[in-house]
């Protein structure tokens, strides 16, 4: 996918909700030892990567120079919604910015995305060992959103482990929708890694 960068903010077509599986994520990152996320114990599964902006070919990044600052408070507020704040700051620099909200505006609009959807029950904490094809990762999370299908979402992998999922969404986040350059993106093929919880 091309990568606009430092295009005009608010020019976009839909949304990406990026939810990283944290066990994943954690297997396979390089920061791993530091990440509180991937520490024992903390018992994470699936957590916000991100509310992404996205062009029907492209996506933005990086709009404003500046990036402008975010607010202690916001932070206090809608930090939780990531695995670490400093994370959700640097979101809103590389895609927060791209959206023509305001810092709040933004976080606010991850906050609704994320609750918009469901987490299928058998996806919440997987057991040791489990391998699934990306197609049925999909179909868990069909299943539990009506109104979302595969083509709506895509599953990301590395090194054949599972990392996220990544589900499109209109402006409004009121529908889901079709995203062929997404979906085309996505890991496909056999079976990959999904690691258990911490």
């Amino acid at each position: 996918m091309r990568d606009m960068h430092g295009a005009p903010a608010g020019t976009f077509d839909f949304y990406v909700l990026a939810l990283s599986w944290s066990p994943g994520f954690c297997e396979v990152s390089s920061t791993a030892r530091s990440d509180k996320q991937c520490a024992n114990g903390s018992g994470l599964g699936f957590v916000t990567h991100g509310l992404w902006p996205q062009l029907d070919v492209g996506y933005p990044s990086f709009c404003e120079p500046s990036g402008r600052f975010v607010p202690r408070a916001v932070v206090d507020e809608f930090g939780a919604l990531y695995p670490e704040p400093n994370f959700a700051r640097y979101q809103w620099r590389k895609h927060g910015t791209c959206t023509g909200e305001s810092p709040s505006g933004y976080f606010r609009k991850v906050k609704d995305a994320r609750e918009r959807v469901r987490i299928p029950d058998r996806l919440a904490a997987m057991p040791t060992g489990t391998r699934a094809l990306p197609i049925e990762i999909e179909r868990a999370f069909a299943e539990a959103n009506p109104g979302l299908r595969p083509e709506m979402m895509a599953i990301s992998c590395s090194r054949r482990v599972f990392q996220e999922i990544r589900i499109c969404m209109d402006r409004d986040l009121r529908n889901f929708r079709q995203c062929p350059e997404v979906d085309r993106e996505g890991c496909n093929g056999g079976e990959i890694a999904v690691p258990a919880v911490r």
